[in-house]
């Protein structure tokens, strides 16, 4: 779609809600979350929600568990918790309370950030799925990766205008 297709078309902002997960930061140096905020908030979507948690599944799905419920947050992005140290637990914590797992978006994540990387990437274990209507996507927790994730993967399918298709013409059939 060029971009003169882009600006003829609707742009639908999406309800994004952001979670750092991590036992080091705080919001006041969570490079990573206020990168994504900046991100979100100057393409146009709307953050709906932002918090910081410890690495420790029962927490984390403590907070995703209340965001996917309310029915005003469309998009979570977590950032932090997907390598494979001991700390590390995001997608043991995220994977249960999916429906359905996005393959591809791990998948495409480590091929894009090889191009960064190289093969560093393969201690990532980025992953994305869909719970309860609501898209999660866990992104590493350097601002590098969270940079890589949105600029060439989430950024395009949540925006409307992207063709062929995008994830947010899917999100009226997400609970069907």
């Amino acid at each position: 779609m060029s971009d003169t297709d882009k600006k003829s078309a609707e742009f639908i902002p999406v309800a994004i809600a952001i979670l750092t997960i991590s036992d080091r930061r705080t919001m006041e140096n969570d490079d990573s979350g206020d990168l994504l905020v900046k991100e979100i908030e100057s393409f146009g979507h709307l953050l709906e929600d932002r918090k910081l948690c410890k690495d420790d599944r029962y927490q984390i799905r403590s907070i995703l568990s209340d965001w996917i419920v309310n029915d005003s947050v469309q998009a979570i992005i977590t950032t932090g918790g997907t390598g494979i140290t001991g700390h590390d637990g995001t997608p043991e914590a995220v994977e249960p309370l999916l429906d359905k797992i996005i393959d591809g978006f791990g998948e495409m994540f480590r091929s894009l950030s090889y191009q960064n990387i190289k093969t560093s990437t393969l201690q990532s274990r980025a992953l994305a799925g869909v719970a309860n209507g609501t898209f999660i996507f866990c992104l590493p927790g350097s601002p590098g990766a969270c940079k890589d994730g949105w600029d060439f993967l989430i950024k395009e399918q949540l925006d409307s205008r992207t063709k062929p298709c995008n994830l947010v013409e899917l999100m009226p059939r997400l609970k069907e």
